[in-house]
Protein backbone atom coordinates (compact mmCIF):
# COMPACT_ATOMS: atom_id res chain seq x y z
CA UNK A 1 0.00 0.00 0.00
CA UNK A 2 1.29 3.97 -0.97
CA UNK A 3 2.25 5.22 1.80
CA UNK A 4 2.31 9.01 0.22
CA UNK A 5 -0.97 9.52 -2.57
CA UNK A 6 -0.19 13.46 -1.40
CA UNK A 7 3.31 12.91 -3.69
CA UNK A 8 2.17 11.06 -6.50
CA UNK A 9 1.71 13.98 -8.45
CA UNK A 10 3.83 16.19 -10.26
CA UNK A 11 3.59 20.14 -10.90
CA UNK A 12 3.79 20.56 -14.70
CA UNK A 13 3.21 23.82 -16.32
CA UNK A 14 1.47 24.82 -13.13
CA UNK A 15 -0.72 22.02 -12.74
CA UNK A 16 -0.72 19.24 -9.87
CA UNK A 17 -0.96 16.26 -12.68
CA UNK A 18 0.32 12.86 -13.54
CA UNK A 19 2.60 13.36 -16.17
CA UNK A 20 1.95 11.60 -19.83
CA UNK A 21 4.35 8.60 -20.57
CA UNK A 22 3.13 5.37 -20.35
CA UNK A 23 5.76 4.70 -17.90
CA UNK A 24 5.38 4.40 -14.03
CA UNK A 25 7.76 4.16 -11.38
CA UNK A 26 7.72 3.50 -8.03
CA UNK A 27 9.14 5.01 -4.72
CA UNK A 28 10.74 2.43 -2.19
CA UNK A 29 12.48 3.18 1.33
CA UNK A 30 15.64 1.84 0.70
CA UNK A 31 15.76 0.32 4.09
CA UNK A 32 12.47 -2.09 4.13
CA UNK A 33 11.31 -1.87 0.96
CA UNK A 34 8.55 0.22 2.06
CA UNK A 35 6.19 1.89 -1.39
CA UNK A 36 6.70 5.89 -0.59
CA UNK A 37 4.93 6.49 -3.55
CA UNK A 38 3.80 5.93 -7.30
CA UNK A 39 4.05 8.64 -9.92
CA UNK A 40 3.14 7.97 -14.06
CA UNK A 41 6.24 9.77 -15.27
CA UNK A 42 7.01 12.57 -17.79
CA UNK A 43 6.84 12.59 -21.49
CA UNK A 44 8.48 14.54 -23.78
CA UNK A 45 5.12 16.69 -24.35
CA UNK A 46 5.47 17.37 -20.63
CA UNK A 47 8.51 19.18 -21.04
CA UNK A 48 8.18 21.22 -24.02
CA UNK A 49 4.72 22.15 -21.45
CA UNK A 50 6.79 22.49 -18.54
CA UNK A 51 9.53 25.03 -19.99
CA UNK A 52 7.18 26.81 -22.54
CA UNK A 53 4.63 28.00 -19.46
CA UNK A 54 7.92 28.56 -16.76
CA UNK A 55 9.49 31.06 -20.06
CA UNK A 56 6.39 32.97 -19.66
CA UNK A 57 5.51 32.92 -16.12
CA UNK A 58 9.23 33.75 -16.03
CA UNK A 59 8.65 37.30 -17.35
CA UNK A 60 6.22 38.27 -15.42
CA UNK A 61 8.20 36.88 -12.26
CA UNK A 62 11.43 39.27 -12.65
CA UNK A 63 9.30 42.34 -13.92
CA UNK A 64 8.65 42.35 -10.24
CA UNK A 65 10.09 44.52 -7.70
CA UNK A 66 13.21 42.85 -6.95
CA UNK A 67 11.41 43.29 -3.17
CA UNK A 68 8.71 40.56 -3.91
CA UNK A 69 11.30 38.15 -4.92
CA UNK A 70 13.39 38.73 -1.59
CA UNK A 71 10.00 38.21 0.82
CA UNK A 72 9.11 34.94 -1.51
CA UNK A 73 12.66 33.67 -0.37
CA UNK A 74 12.55 34.50 2.67
CA UNK A 75 8.97 33.29 3.64
CA UNK A 76 10.07 29.90 1.63
CA UNK A 77 13.46 29.34 4.23
CA UNK A 78 10.40 30.15 7.09
CA UNK A 79 8.15 27.83 5.81
CA UNK A 80 10.97 25.43 5.78
CA UNK A 81 11.76 25.72 9.19
CA UNK A 82 8.94 24.81 9.86
CA UNK A 83 8.08 21.78 8.29
CA UNK A 84 11.72 20.50 9.37
CA UNK A 85 10.12 17.38 10.94
CA UNK A 86 8.41 16.26 7.54
CA UNK A 87 11.46 16.89 5.56
CA UNK A 88 13.55 15.19 7.98
CA UNK A 89 11.34 12.25 7.77
CA UNK A 90 11.15 12.12 4.32
CA UNK A 91 14.70 12.39 3.57
CA UNK A 92 14.94 9.46 6.16
CA UNK A 93 12.60 7.42 4.32
CA UNK A 94 13.47 7.94 0.70
CA UNK A 95 17.14 7.96 1.15
CA UNK A 96 17.98 6.01 3.61
CA UNK A 97 19.89 9.35 5.57
CA UNK A 98 20.06 9.01 9.14
CA UNK A 99 18.23 11.50 11.83
CA UNK A 100 21.94 13.62 12.17
CA UNK A 101 22.56 13.56 7.92
CA UNK A 102 18.75 14.19 7.64
CA UNK A 103 18.63 17.15 10.00
CA UNK A 104 22.21 18.96 8.70
CA UNK A 105 20.59 18.35 5.10
CA UNK A 106 17.50 20.32 5.49
CA UNK A 107 19.51 23.17 7.61
CA UNK A 108 21.74 23.02 4.45
CA UNK A 109 18.96 23.89 2.12
CA UNK A 110 17.51 26.82 4.81
CA UNK A 111 20.65 28.67 4.44
CA UNK A 112 21.33 28.17 1.10
CA UNK A 113 17.56 30.17 0.88
CA UNK A 114 18.54 32.68 3.25
CA UNK A 115 21.50 33.41 1.13
CA UNK A 116 19.90 33.65 -1.88
CA UNK A 117 17.28 36.13 -0.62
CA UNK A 118 20.10 37.96 -0.51
CA UNK A 119 20.44 38.00 -4.70
CA UNK A 120 17.15 40.07 -6.11
CA UNK A 121 19.15 43.27 -4.33
CA UNK A 122 22.37 42.25 -5.70
CA UNK A 123 21.66 42.79 -9.76
CA UNK A 124 22.49 46.19 -9.83
CA UNK A 125 22.94 48.61 -12.94
CA UNK A 126 25.98 49.87 -13.33
CA UNK A 127 27.23 53.59 -15.06
CA UNK A 128 30.28 53.05 -17.12
CA UNK A 129 32.33 56.14 -18.67
CA UNK A 130 32.70 55.77 -22.23
CA UNK A 131 35.76 56.57 -24.79
CA UNK A 132 32.91 58.10 -27.43
CA UNK A 133 32.38 61.93 -27.08
CA UNK A 134 28.88 62.22 -25.70
CA UNK A 135 28.15 58.26 -24.69
CA UNK A 136 26.99 56.69 -21.35
CA UNK A 137 27.13 52.92 -20.84
CA UNK A 138 24.78 51.39 -18.58
CA UNK A 139 25.30 47.89 -17.54
CA UNK A 140 22.41 45.97 -16.86
CA UNK A 141 22.18 42.07 -14.97
CA UNK A 142 19.55 40.21 -15.57
CA UNK A 143 18.50 36.65 -15.14
CA UNK A 144 19.39 34.04 -17.79
CA UNK A 145 15.85 32.92 -18.31
CA UNK A 146 14.66 29.28 -17.85
CA UNK A 147 17.47 27.37 -15.84
CA UNK A 148 17.54 22.93 -16.08
CA UNK A 149 18.16 21.41 -12.74
CA UNK A 150 18.85 17.80 -12.68
CA UNK A 151 20.37 16.55 -9.36
CA UNK A 152 21.66 13.23 -7.13
CA UNK A 153 19.96 11.04 -5.02
CA UNK A 154 22.79 11.35 -2.25
CA UNK A 155 21.42 15.12 -0.64
CA UNK A 156 18.37 15.67 -2.79
CA UNK A 157 17.18 18.86 -0.73
CA UNK A 158 20.09 20.27 -0.55
CA UNK A 159 21.36 19.70 -3.78
CA UNK A 160 18.57 20.69 -5.66
CA UNK A 161 17.96 23.71 -3.49
CA UNK A 162 21.92 25.22 -4.07
CA UNK A 163 20.44 25.18 -7.76
CA UNK A 164 16.76 25.92 -7.27
CA UNK A 165 17.07 28.88 -4.61
CA UNK A 166 19.63 31.18 -6.40
CA UNK A 167 17.48 30.81 -10.00
CA UNK A 168 14.62 31.77 -8.66
CA UNK A 169 16.17 34.36 -6.60
CA UNK A 170 18.00 36.03 -9.76
CA UNK A 171 14.26 36.34 -11.77
CA UNK A 172 14.29 32.36 -13.27
CA UNK A 173 12.21 30.11 -13.94
CA UNK A 174 12.67 26.32 -13.11
CA UNK A 175 12.68 22.84 -14.60
CA UNK A 176 13.79 20.67 -11.93
CA UNK A 177 14.36 16.75 -13.23
CA UNK A 178 15.35 14.86 -9.74
CA UNK A 179 16.77 11.62 -9.53
CA UNK A 180 13.96 8.82 -9.94
CA UNK A 181 15.09 7.72 -6.71
CA UNK A 182 14.26 10.88 -4.80
CA UNK A 183 11.65 12.58 -6.61
CA UNK A 184 9.51 14.21 -3.28
CA UNK A 185 12.95 15.12 -1.75
CA UNK A 186 14.81 16.01 -4.50
CA UNK A 187 11.92 17.95 -6.44
CA UNK A 188 8.20 18.26 -5.57
CA UNK A 189 8.55 18.72 -1.99
CA UNK A 190 10.49 21.94 -2.78
CA UNK A 191 8.14 23.12 -5.49
CA UNK A 192 5.47 22.78 -3.29
CA UNK A 193 7.47 24.65 -0.43
CA UNK A 194 7.90 27.65 -2.82
CA UNK A 195 4.59 27.52 -4.16
CA UNK A 196 3.29 27.98 -0.57
CA UNK A 197 5.80 31.01 -0.35
CA UNK A 198 4.20 32.89 -3.11
CA UNK A 199 6.05 31.58 -6.31
CA UNK A 200 3.47 32.08 -9.24
CA UNK A 201 2.11 28.62 -10.54
CA UNK A 202 3.84 27.25 -13.07
CA UNK A 203 7.63 28.62 -12.13
CA UNK A 204 9.00 25.83 -11.14
CA UNK A 205 7.88 22.43 -12.57
CA UNK A 206 9.18 18.73 -11.63
CA UNK A 207 9.64 16.10 -14.04
CA UNK A 208 9.86 12.80 -12.63
CA UNK A 209 11.17 10.95 -15.57
CA UNK A 210 13.04 7.97 -17.14
CA UNK A 211 16.77 8.97 -19.00
CA UNK A 212 15.70 7.39 -22.08
CA UNK A 213 12.50 9.22 -22.75
CA UNK A 214 13.68 12.84 -21.50
CA UNK A 215 16.87 12.68 -20.05
CA UNK A 216 18.30 14.21 -23.60
CA UNK A 217 14.99 15.89 -23.91
CA UNK A 218 15.33 18.23 -20.85
CA UNK A 219 19.00 19.37 -21.96
CA UNK A 220 18.32 19.70 -25.90
CA UNK A 221 15.15 22.00 -25.37
CA UNK A 222 15.13 25.57 -26.85
CA UNK A 223 14.24 27.48 -23.92
CA UNK A 224 16.46 26.78 -21.09
CA UNK A 225 20.01 28.98 -21.37
CA UNK A 226 21.39 27.16 -18.03
CA UNK A 227 21.57 23.21 -17.33
CA UNK A 228 22.80 22.98 -13.71
CA UNK A 229 23.51 18.78 -13.18
CA UNK A 230 24.93 17.09 -9.90
CA UNK A 231 25.71 13.69 -10.59
CA UNK A 232 28.37 11.33 -11.95
CA UNK A 233 31.13 12.24 -14.05
CA UNK A 234 30.19 9.93 -17.19
CA UNK A 235 27.10 11.76 -17.31
CA UNK A 236 27.92 15.12 -16.66
CA UNK A 237 30.11 14.36 -19.76
CA UNK A 238 27.02 13.86 -22.10
CA UNK A 239 25.57 16.64 -20.39
CA UNK A 240 28.06 19.04 -21.05
CA UNK A 241 28.45 17.78 -24.62
CA UNK A 242 24.70 18.35 -25.84
CA UNK A 243 24.17 21.68 -23.92
CA UNK A 244 27.48 22.53 -26.29
CA UNK A 245 26.01 21.47 -29.27
CA UNK A 246 23.15 24.21 -28.11
CA UNK A 247 25.34 27.01 -26.98
CA UNK A 248 23.77 26.71 -23.66
CA UNK A 249 25.76 27.61 -20.57
CA UNK A 250 26.48 24.50 -18.24
CA UNK A 251 27.11 24.07 -13.66
CA UNK A 252 28.43 20.56 -13.07
CA UNK A 253 28.96 18.88 -10.00
CA UNK A 254 30.67 16.07 -10.96
CA UNK A 255 32.38 12.93 -9.10
CA UNK A 256 35.39 12.91 -6.86
CA UNK A 257 38.29 10.86 -5.72
CA UNK A 258 39.52 12.81 -2.67
CA UNK A 259 42.60 13.17 -0.57
CA UNK A 260 42.76 13.08 3.02
CA UNK A 261 46.30 14.27 3.67
CA UNK A 262 47.73 13.22 6.99
CA UNK A 263 51.11 14.77 7.49
CA UNK A 264 53.86 13.38 10.35
CA UNK A 265 53.25 16.42 12.60
CA UNK A 266 49.15 16.14 12.51
CA UNK A 267 47.31 15.25 15.55
CA UNK A 268 46.53 11.83 15.40
CA UNK A 269 43.33 11.53 17.31
CA UNK A 270 41.90 14.51 15.61
CA UNK A 271 42.59 13.47 12.18
CA UNK A 272 40.73 9.97 12.90
CA UNK A 273 37.95 11.48 13.99
CA UNK A 274 37.48 13.81 11.21
CA UNK A 275 38.23 10.58 9.06
CA UNK A 276 35.45 8.93 10.39
CA UNK A 277 33.06 11.29 9.94
CA UNK A 278 34.40 12.96 6.44
CA UNK A 279 34.47 9.15 4.88
CA UNK A 280 31.14 7.50 6.35
CA UNK A 281 28.87 10.42 6.85
CA UNK A 282 25.53 8.84 4.71
CA UNK A 283 27.49 5.50 4.22
CA UNK A 284 30.34 7.39 2.07
CA UNK A 285 27.49 8.33 -0.54
CA UNK A 286 29.01 11.58 -0.89
CA UNK A 287 30.88 13.14 -3.67
CA UNK A 288 32.90 15.39 -1.03
CA UNK A 289 33.49 12.13 0.82
CA UNK A 290 36.79 10.78 1.23
CA UNK A 291 37.92 8.35 -0.94
CA UNK A 292 41.88 8.31 0.23
CA UNK A 293 43.28 8.67 3.50
CA UNK A 294 47.18 9.37 2.78
CA UNK A 295 48.86 9.08 5.56
CA UNK A 296 52.98 9.57 6.17
CA UNK A 297 54.44 6.53 7.35
CA UNK A 298 55.69 8.12 11.00
CA UNK A 299 52.15 7.79 11.86
CA UNK A 300 50.89 5.64 9.61
CA UNK A 301 50.50 3.07 12.03
CA UNK A 302 48.64 4.98 15.07
CA UNK A 303 46.34 6.66 12.64
CA UNK A 304 44.92 3.15 11.62
CA UNK A 305 44.70 1.70 15.04
CA UNK A 306 42.41 4.97 16.00
CA UNK A 307 40.60 4.77 12.75
CA UNK A 308 39.41 1.42 13.10
CA UNK A 309 38.50 2.27 17.23
CA UNK A 310 36.63 4.70 16.37
CA UNK A 311 35.10 3.17 13.44
CA UNK A 312 33.84 0.31 15.41
CA UNK A 313 31.95 2.61 17.63
CA UNK A 314 29.62 3.54 14.73
CA UNK A 315 25.93 2.12 15.07
CA UNK A 316 24.75 0.38 11.42
CA UNK A 317 20.92 -0.80 11.10
CA UNK A 318 17.68 1.79 10.82
CA UNK A 319 18.52 5.20 10.06
CA UNK A 320 15.35 6.17 12.36
CA UNK A 321 16.95 5.24 15.15
CA UNK A 322 18.52 8.52 16.05
CA UNK A 323 21.69 7.50 17.57
CA UNK A 324 22.24 4.88 13.99
CA UNK A 325 25.42 6.83 11.99
CA UNK A 326 25.18 4.19 9.25
CA UNK A 327 22.09 3.62 7.65
CA UNK A 328 21.43 1.68 4.23
CA UNK A 329 22.43 2.23 0.76
CA UNK A 330 20.22 3.57 -1.63
CA UNK A 331 19.64 -0.12 -3.47
CA UNK A 332 20.76 -3.16 -3.94
CA UNK A 333 23.08 -2.04 -7.26
CA UNK A 334 24.90 0.04 -4.94
CA UNK A 335 25.60 -3.01 -2.30
CA UNK A 336 26.91 -5.04 -5.17
CA UNK A 337 29.63 -1.81 -6.36
CA UNK A 338 30.80 -2.20 -2.83
CA UNK A 339 30.99 -6.17 -2.38
CA UNK A 340 32.85 -5.83 -5.94
CA UNK A 341 34.70 -3.10 -4.87
CA UNK A 342 35.91 -5.13 -1.63
CA UNK A 343 36.84 -8.34 -3.68
CA UNK A 344 38.52 -6.20 -6.53
CA UNK A 345 40.51 -4.68 -3.25
CA UNK A 346 41.70 -7.73 -1.98
CA UNK A 347 42.52 -9.74 -5.29
CA UNK A 348 45.17 -6.37 -5.81
CA UNK A 349 46.94 -6.90 -2.75
CA UNK A 350 45.23 -4.54 -0.53
CA UNK A 351 44.29 -5.99 3.46
CA UNK A 352 41.39 -6.01 4.38
CA UNK A 353 42.24 -4.65 8.00
CA UNK A 354 38.57 -4.51 8.95
CA UNK A 355 35.90 -6.14 6.94
CA UNK A 356 32.05 -4.93 7.33
CA UNK A 357 29.02 -7.34 6.81
CA UNK A 358 26.27 -6.43 5.07
CA UNK A 359 22.45 -6.81 6.16
CA UNK A 360 20.29 -6.19 3.23
CA UNK A 361 21.08 -2.78 1.93
CA UNK A 362 23.26 -1.91 5.68
CA UNK A 363 26.39 -1.96 4.36
CA UNK A 364 28.99 -2.13 7.23
CA UNK A 365 32.24 -0.13 7.58
CA UNK A 366 35.32 -1.62 6.00
CA UNK A 367 39.06 -0.54 5.63
CA UNK A 368 41.64 -1.41 3.43
CA UNK A 369 45.07 -0.76 4.23
CA UNK A 370 48.42 -1.21 2.47
CA UNK A 371 46.96 0.15 -0.44
CA UNK A 372 49.02 1.50 -3.22
CA UNK A 373 47.51 4.56 -4.87
CA UNK A 374 47.81 3.10 -8.32
CA UNK A 375 45.10 0.17 -7.61
CA UNK A 376 42.52 0.56 -9.36
CA UNK A 377 40.67 0.57 -6.48
CA UNK A 378 42.42 4.00 -5.62
CA UNK A 379 42.21 5.68 -8.86
CA UNK A 380 38.00 5.20 -8.97
CA UNK A 381 35.05 6.91 -7.05
CA UNK A 382 33.61 4.75 -4.08
CA UNK A 383 30.30 5.67 -2.97
CA UNK A 384 30.06 3.68 0.10
CA UNK A 385 31.69 2.41 3.61
CA UNK A 386 34.66 1.30 2.30
CA UNK A 387 37.69 3.84 3.45
CA UNK A 388 41.11 3.22 2.27
CA UNK A 389 44.28 3.67 3.42
CA UNK A 390 48.00 4.60 1.62
CA UNK A 391 51.58 5.27 3.57
CA UNK A 392 53.73 7.51 1.78
CA UNK A 393 57.14 8.26 3.13
CA UNK A 394 56.71 11.83 2.94
CA UNK A 395 54.73 15.18 2.58
CA UNK A 396 55.99 15.60 -1.09
CA UNK A 397 54.64 11.78 -1.85
CA UNK A 398 51.46 12.75 -0.49
CA UNK A 399 51.11 15.75 -2.63
CA UNK A 400 52.25 13.57 -5.42
CA UNK A 401 49.68 10.66 -5.00
CA UNK A 402 46.74 13.03 -4.43
CA UNK A 403 47.18 14.91 -7.50
CA UNK A 404 47.37 11.71 -9.14
CA UNK A 405 43.97 11.19 -10.27
CA UNK A 406 41.25 12.48 -12.55
CA UNK A 407 39.08 13.85 -10.00
CA UNK A 408 40.18 16.99 -8.36
CA UNK A 409 36.91 17.82 -5.57
CA UNK A 410 37.76 18.94 -2.65
CA UNK A 411 40.65 17.19 -0.33
CA UNK A 412 41.70 17.28 3.49
CA UNK A 413 45.52 18.28 5.25
CA UNK A 414 45.73 17.60 8.66
CA UNK A 415 49.23 19.16 10.35
CA UNK A 416 49.75 21.02 13.48
CA UNK A 417 51.67 23.96 11.26
CA UNK A 418 49.39 26.36 9.11
CA UNK A 419 51.85 27.45 7.36
CA UNK A 420 52.99 23.84 6.42
CA UNK A 421 49.02 23.14 5.57
CA UNK A 422 48.56 26.33 3.17
CA UNK A 423 51.72 25.08 1.61
CA UNK A 424 50.51 21.72 1.10
CA UNK A 425 46.78 23.02 0.10
CA UNK A 426 47.80 25.34 -2.50
CA UNK A 427 49.41 22.04 -4.77
CA UNK A 428 46.93 20.14 -4.88
CA UNK A 429 45.15 20.47 -7.88
CA UNK A 430 41.53 20.80 -6.05
CA UNK A 431 38.59 23.22 -6.18
CA UNK A 432 38.46 22.86 -2.22
CA UNK A 433 41.03 22.31 0.50
CA UNK A 434 40.27 22.18 3.57
CA UNK A 435 42.81 22.36 6.89
CA UNK A 436 42.59 20.22 9.95
CA UNK A 437 39.61 19.03 9.05
CA UNK A 438 37.63 16.55 6.52
CA UNK A 439 35.91 17.14 3.18
CA UNK A 440 32.65 17.16 3.73
CA UNK A 441 31.77 21.37 3.99
CA UNK A 442 29.68 23.31 2.25
CA UNK A 443 28.91 26.94 2.99
CA UNK A 444 26.41 28.89 0.96
CA UNK A 445 27.89 31.87 0.64
CA UNK A 446 31.71 29.89 -0.50
CA UNK A 447 32.75 28.81 -4.27
CA UNK A 448 31.97 24.88 -4.22
CA UNK A 449 33.30 23.29 -7.26
CA UNK A 450 36.01 20.89 -8.69
CA UNK A 451 39.06 21.02 -11.30
CA UNK A 452 39.30 18.10 -14.36
CA UNK A 453 36.72 15.71 -14.04
CA UNK A 454 35.27 16.61 -11.46
CA UNK A 455 32.92 19.52 -12.99
CA UNK A 456 32.99 23.30 -14.08
CA UNK A 457 31.47 26.23 -12.63
CA UNK A 458 31.12 27.02 -8.65
CA UNK A 459 28.23 27.47 -6.81
CA UNK A 460 27.85 29.74 -4.08
CA UNK A 461 27.61 33.56 -3.22
CA UNK A 462 28.63 35.52 -6.15
CA UNK A 463 30.12 32.37 -8.19
CA UNK A 464 26.44 31.12 -8.55
CA UNK A 465 25.01 34.80 -9.31
CA UNK A 466 27.34 34.62 -11.90
CA UNK A 467 26.31 31.72 -13.46
CA UNK A 468 22.48 31.97 -13.79
CA UNK A 469 22.61 35.71 -14.86
CA UNK A 470 23.59 37.30 -17.59
CA UNK A 471 25.03 40.44 -18.79
CA UNK A 472 23.66 43.35 -21.41
CA UNK A 473 25.69 46.72 -21.95
CA UNK A 474 22.78 49.42 -23.43
CA UNK A 475 25.08 52.69 -24.68
CA UNK A 476 23.07 56.25 -24.94
CA UNK A 477 24.32 58.50 -27.06
CA UNK A 478 23.35 61.46 -25.81
CA UNK A 479 24.97 64.32 -28.11
CA UNK A 480 25.37 64.44 -31.70
CA UNK A 481 28.01 61.60 -33.02
CA UNK A 482 30.17 62.39 -36.34
CA UNK A 483 31.44 58.94 -38.21
CA UNK A 484 34.51 59.00 -39.88
CA UNK A 485 32.80 57.99 -43.19
CA UNK A 486 31.11 61.24 -44.00
CA UNK A 487 33.51 63.55 -42.99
Amino acid sequence: MMKYTKWSKMPIGGVWRDGSSVKTAENNNPYNGELLTSLQLASAEDVDEAYRVAQQVQTEWFQKPPEQRVRVMETAASLLEEQQEEAVRLLIEETGATYIKAVSEVQAAIALIKESSTYPMKMEEEAAPSVVPGKENRIYREPAGVINVITSWNYPLSLSMRSVAPALATGNGVVIKPASHTPITGGTFIAHVFEQAGAPEGLISVLVGSGSEIGDKVVEHPIPRVISFTGSTEVGKRIGALAGQHVKEVSLELGGNNAFIVLDDADVEQAAAAAVFGKFMHQGQICMAINRMIVTKDVYEPFVQALKDKVLQLKAGDPKEKDTTIGPLIDQKQVQEMQELVHQGTSEGATLYLEGKTEGNVVFPTIFTDVDNDMSIAQEEIFGPVALVIAVENEEEAIQAANDTNYGLTASVFSRSSERSLRVAKQLHTGMVHINDQTVNSEPAMPFGGEKDSGLGRFGGKWILEKFTTVKWVSVQKEKRSYPIFQ
